[in-house]
């Protein structure tokens, strides 16, 4: 794995966790939702951040199972010392960072490739995830702050609910099932909208741009004529 095929397991990697997610909250117990989420750490961490070093060491196949179960676990001692919130906080830092990451890897940084396109959608997908976990610290924090969600639910079944809020806002569906309850709720929501139609803008700019100066490149510098 390298920086110029990082981002196609990325896009593997993203798309499962959120079927994987969507497959946890209908079938099986909500705290199977754990699982899922420790898989997705690991996995952001060897696929964006190992793609910068040869050696890195979460490529070694046997360490991922381990990570998994150490992520888990660690997870499970926080619920249960009433530090969910530091676990979740951590989280948001965690997949803050990666998007950061990920855009200094994407975004302005030269000739579009195949790999740079997924990773602009890879970073759209980050974007949906840090928002959800917002919104989820924010209903933990200010009960009610949401309609449309059950009674007291744990953080592990509150951020399943919120990945489908979040994606359904930063694309400006806005189904209305779920909606902001107060008004740090509706900031969170309008802003989300608000970076989700000027990062497509900038996108579509930024592939624009690096297209025409492509074009432009390649006229002012002909490719030599092979003498017959």
């Amino acid at each position: 794995m390298t920086t110029k095929d990082n981002f196609i397991y990325l896009t593997i990697a993203l798309s499962t966790l959120l079927l994987g997610m969507a497959l946890a909250q209908q079938f099986f117990a909500p705290s199977a939702q754990r699982l899922m989420q420790s898989a997705t750490v690991v996995t952001l961490l060897a696929v964006v951040w190992g793609a910068q070093e040869e050696n890195f060491v979460l490529r070694k196949a046997l360490v991922f199972p381990l990570a998994i179960i150490i992520s888990a676990l660690g997870g499970y001692w926080l619920d249960n010392a009433n530090l969910e919130y530091a676990h979740l906080v951590l989280m948001l830092i965690f997949f803050i960072l990666t998007g950061y990451q990920t855009a200094k890897q994407v975004l302005f940084t030269g000739r579009i490739t195949h790999n740079k396109i997924l990773g602009a959608i890879c970073l759209y997908m980050l974007l949906g995830l840090i928002w959800a976990l917002c919104y989820t610290l924010l209903e933990l924090s200010i009960p009610n702050a949401f309609r449309g969600l059950t009674a007291n639910p744990a953080w592990y079944e509150l951020l399943p609910t919120f990945v489908y809020f979040s994606f359904v806002t930063l694309t400006t569906l806005g189904f209305g099932d779920i909606t902001p309850n107060i008004p740090l709720g509706q900031f969170l929501v309008y802003m989300q909208a608000v970076v989700g139609q000027l990062y497509l803008a900038i996108l579509v700019a930024s592939l624009v741009g690096s297209r025409l100066s492509a074009m432009q490149e390649a006229k002012n510098h002909p490719p030599e004529q092979l003498d017959e």
